[in-house]
């Protein structure tokens, strides 16, 4: 009867009850006075975060290559709509990581957190000046297996990318083969990634007593900062970016509201864009845009529009940047940031897909994965509210591409396109 109870609690209750239970032993033994009782627990989460990395690499290469080379044919079909689409997309998409970026340093939510010495090597980076030359040249990999085992997850994206197009560009039984190979590679490591994550309460929850451990209960004032500069980044989005886009498109803002606030109320509780998509599907079809656009435009729209989801991951790598001490510059924030755009193309369909990404990006620039840890204690809550922005920004997305080709039907039935 008790195993049964057990088994009913989600990955997400015992995620945080494992992190209410780091708190209190952390908080209950200082590592001032248990060094050896903080150093095991620390081997805990070493553990989780050593597997979330050996996911990276795999994931990547196989949903971006699924993702560009799995449907060139569609794309070649659809041809004026696609161009329009990615357009868009890449535009709205740099503004949300930007927005995310100022928000961030202008909070400043992780200054005060004290991560282990494991900070010092992306403080060495962040020392190191490096020339708007060296930089360019650092994102073309020299060896690809060099690039996947230092996760080097720019250069792994780059070769990935132009390996999609050329795959893109063979015909036949090769190509089938090939893209056979990486959708059963994304399978696996589908897979993979939930059984890591069924050791996650274990490892967050030593990250948090370690880090409480280490530096007190003041850490929870910063991740309720981190919250609260999240949401507060995207309320400016949505209504310094998506409204004037909206109004712009000529978009009639009260009924496009209401169309998708239902699906928004599902992709909030839930926090899954999957679950609401059948009702957004519907409900911007209702709204007055073409079946053939937003069957196009949103599913699309999950793999390379996703507003909330980028918006968060410039949050959060600058948030474990500040934590672990390290002082980026611009440049620095910049780079990581076009690393970003690239990684977060294609990856939609990945369980915890902002966590493989955003290990991948800290990885890349030296940062301690020990943040990761911690910020998944507080996921949950910030989960809600980029998936609700991701679905919203994908539906405004289909109307502004309906009107764009001139199709958009709404009750005024104004057909005209945007000049």
């Amino acid at each position: 009867m008790i195993w049964n109870a057990l088994r009913r609690v989600s990955l997400t209750q015992w995620i945080i009850v494992a992190m209410i239970a780091g708190i209190l032993v952390g908080w209950a033994f200082p590592e001032v006075d248990h060094p050896l009782f903080v150093r095991n627990l620390k081997v805990i989460s070493k553990l989780f975060l050593n597997l979330i990395k050996c996911i990276i690499v795999p994931i990547l290469i196989g949903t971006l290559v699924i993702g560009i080379a799995g449907h060139s044919d569609d794309l070649k079909a659809v041809g004026r709509l696609a161009l329009k689409s990615f357009i868009y997309f890449e535009v709205v998409t740099t503004l949300a990581l930007f927005v995310g970026l100022g928000a961030v340093n202008l909070i400043r939510p992780g200054v005060g957190v004290v991560l282990p010495p494991s900070a010092a090597q992306g403080k060495e980076f962040a020392a190191k000046t490096q020339s708007t030359q060296e930089m360019i040249e650092h994102i073309a990999p020299k060896s690809f297996f060099e690039s996947a085992a230092n996760n080097d997850v720019l250069q792994v994206v780059v070769f990935t990318i132009l390996f999609a197009i050329a795959l893109s560009q063979v015909h036949g039984r090769p190509k089938e083969t090939m893209l056979n190979f990486f959708e059963g590679l994304s399978e696996v490591m589908f897979k993979f990634t939930g059984l890591v994550m069924l050791f996650a309460p274990l490892g967050i929850g030593a990250a948090m007593a370690v880090t409480v451990s280490h530096s007190g209960l003041s850490v929870l004032k910063n991740l309720g900062l981190l919250v609260l500069t999240l949401y507060g980044a995207l309320l400016v989005f949505c209504a310094g970016v998506l409204v004037p886009v909206a109004l712009w498109a000529r978009i009639p803002l009260l009924k496009f509201i209401r169309a998708v606030k239902e699906p928004a109320l599902i992709a909030f509780s839930t926090t899954s864009s999957d679950a609401a998509l059948p009702d957004a599907l519907k409900r911007m079809i209702e709204f007055g845009v073409p079946k053939r656009i937003v069957s196009f435009v949103l599913p699309t729209g999950y793999s390379f529009n996703l507003d909330g989801s980028t918006l968060y991951l410039a949050i959060a790598s600058v948030f474990v940047a500040q934590a672990a001490g390290v002082e980026m510059s611009l440049g620095q924030q910049v780079l990581m940031m076009f690393t970003l755009m690239l990684t977060t193309k294609g990856i939609a369909a990945v369980p915890r897909a902002s966590l493989v990404i955003l290990s991948g990006t800290l990885a890349s620039f030296g940062l301690p994965l020990e943040g990761v840890a911690i910020i998944l204690g507080v996921d949950e809550l910030m989960d809600m509210a980029r998936t609700t922005v991701n679905l919203v920004g994908n539906c405004l997305a289909s109307a502004v591409m309906a009107r764009w080709e001139g199709e958009l039907k709404t009750e005024d039935q104004t057909v005209r396109p945007v000049a």
